[in-house]
């Protein structure tokens, strides 16, 4: 019995159960990296480069152009070694356009790791980098980031970019910036002390403020938010050093300001937004794209405004929810949403530029959602069930105690509370799952970019004089086609084209399909096709040639499309071909 079952145990090791264990094996990276921190400019740009000494074959980093205020604007090419990105489907992926929108630019950094580290180990991953290249683009908006980690910040500002801007309106530039006058880093609040003040301090815990009820008096009056009205317009920090809303400077649907606030002067304005556009017009094999930004648990698609409905067919919406609803499964408390329907109104903003103006499968990831502190449905929860979370999983890294301060106008105040980690961001011990799970959504749509092959194809003699029926079938084994209904309608970039040499082109045309009699023929140069519709995502297209030529001849057909790498088979003219 034991022979037995050593032998067994044997037969085991070599049938599989090796390779099992080792295709779930850890992968040592030649380069580490934390995920359950934040990083500043500097340190995230420091892991890209240090991810292309580790693996120079398969990232590659360059920056596209400068920031406003003059910092590097890197991208990672991710693709397989020996390779060129130009000649696959490729897809771009960034983040935090807001610059406080921090996690965001974790996950593109995680994204590079992850397919650097696990290429030539995993299969899967190894297939995608073999088939396809990913440009990733961690940091939109390096000045802001820079600011909102190095100047006093709430979770919600530093999200424009840092150009200057009369946020005011008054004529004055930058005159109202935050201050910080505790010197906790954030902006937080300010109390004071009023014996007619309509709060109160709990007894139990006194960093919760209570309103009395009306008609009486408590001790407390609100002041806002902490800092002093430099400028003596009676508001306060309200001209910071935030410029434009990158998000909304983009050449879809863009508004000027007084319609879309911080929209900046005309489209792509910022040198930020205008590097990312020269950069993808120039790659036109860029067949999907995806940004990063926080909050609220989201998988969005455009339109941004109801009006343009219309710029998105049926045909590409069907692409959109089978992508879409597959990310709701791998992101627990996310929703797809519709920006204008579900969220507000955006105008210029990036993904509808790339659904829109590139013609490509586009999706905005919202990163982060309440029903995720408790891990249950909890998608709203109350201030009291906030405040455990982060006493017990936080241990108070998100508070800061109240303390004295004196203000130059209103003397003694209380400045404290909820500081610029409190919300918006993951929290930290949470943050690899949050990396992993979009970056595992994202790959399942830059895997679905198109892969076509020919499938079928038949010769068949035709009377005499040398006629010959050659009939091919390219097929499309991914969700994504190769031109998107919206490029078709709009014929953006250039269409299909499938090509016959090495015989005399007769004729050609497009059949129904592969029983089809019929084609629709090709009016002009018959051995030069024009796909307009290219090849449906999981479908094929059929086409006809009839050609001139002896029996042994051969003809060369290829295919070729800007969002799928060209194909070619050689025929011979045999009444055995099929």
């Amino acid at each position: 019995m034991k022979r037995a079952l050593t032998a067994l145990m044997a037969s085991c090791v070599v049938g599989g159960w090796v390779s099992a264990a080792s295709a779930q094996a850890h992968v040592q990276p030649k380069h580490e990296i934390a995920f359950n921190r934040y990083y500043t400019v500097d340190q995230m740009y420091a892991h890209l480069r240090a991810l292309e000494r580790a693996y120079p074959e398969i990232v590659r980093v360059r920056s596209i152009g400068k920031s406003g205020e003059g910092r590097d604007l890197l991208v990672a090419t991710v693709t397989a070694p020996d390779s060129d990105d130009r000649a696959k489907p490729a897809m771009w992926i960034d983040g935090a356009i807001h610059a406080n929108e921090i996690q965001a630019g974790e996950v593109c950094l995680y994204t590079v790791w992850y397919l650097a580290t696990n290429y030539g180990h995993n299969d899967r991953i190894t297939e995608l980098l073999d088939d396809y290249a990913f440009y990733v683009m961690p940091l939109v908006n390096p000045d802001s980031r820079v600011a909102w980690f190095e100047t006093p910040s709430t979770p919600h500002n530093h999200r424009a970019n840092q150009m200057k801007m009369d946020n005011d309106r008054d004529g004055l530039v930058d005159e109202d910036p935050a201050e910080d006058l505790d010197g906790d880093g954030s902006i937080t609040q300010m109390w004071k002390r009023d014996p007619r003040g309509q709060w109160v301090r709990n007894r139990f815990d006194p960093r919760v403020f209570e309103r009395v009820p009306d008609g009486e008096f408590g001790e407390w009056t609100y002041l806002g938010s902490e800092g002093i009205d430099t400028d003596g317009d009676g508001r306060v920090n309200e001209d910071t050093t935030d410029g434009h809303d990158m998000n909304r400077n983009w050449p879809a649907d863009w508004q000027p300001n007084f319609v879309q606030y911080g929209a900046g002067a005309y489209p792509l304005s910022a040198p930020e937004t205008r590097a990312i556009a020269e950069f993808c017009y120039e790659r036109p094999n860029i067949a999907a794209f995806q940004s990063y930004h926080n909050t609220g648990g989201m998988i969005l698609r455009g339109p941004g405004s109801s009006h343009r409905a219309r710029e998105y067919p049926r045909a590409d919406l069907r692409v959109y929810d089978e992508l879409a609803r597959a990310g709701e499964e791998m992101l627990p408390y996310y929703r797809y949403l519709i920006i204008h329907a579900d969220l507000y109104n955006v105008h210029g903003g990036e993904a509808t530029w790339a659904s829109e103006g590139l013609g490509i499968i586009a999706f905005t990831n919202e990163l982060w959602t309440a029903g995720k502190y408790f891990q249950r449905d909890v998608n709203d929860p109350n201030d009291e069930q906030m405040r455990r979370f982060r006493d017990r999983m936080q241990f108070g890294m998100t508070f800061t105690d109240y303390t004295e301060v004196e203000h130059p106008e209103h003397g003694t105040v209380l400045v404290g509370g909820l500081n610029k980690w409190s919300s918006r961001s993951t929290p930290t011990f949470m943050l690899e799952e949050e990396c992993h799970r979009n970056f595992a959504f994202t790959m399942f749509h830059g895997g679905e970019m198109p892969k076509i092959a020919f499938d079928r194809t038949k010769v068949e003699r035709i009377g005499t004089g040398g006629l010959w029926a050659v009939t091919v079938e390219v097929r499309n084994e991914k969700i994504i086609p190769t031109r998107t209904a919206r490029a078709r309608e709009k014929k953006i970039g250039r269409a299909d084209l499938l090509t016959v040499e090495g015989v005399e082109v007769v004729a050609s045309g497009e059949l129904g399909d592969w029983w089809d009699k019929q084609m629709r023929e090709v009016r002009h140069e018959p051995g030069r096709v024009l796909v307009e519709g290219g090849v449906p995502g999981r479908g094929s297209v059929v086409y006809r040639f009839i050609v001139r030529g002896q029996p042994g001849e051969t003809l060369d057909i290829r295919y070729s499309s800007e969002k799928a790498a060209d194909i070619a088979t050689t025929i011979i003219l045999s009444e055995q071909a099929d």
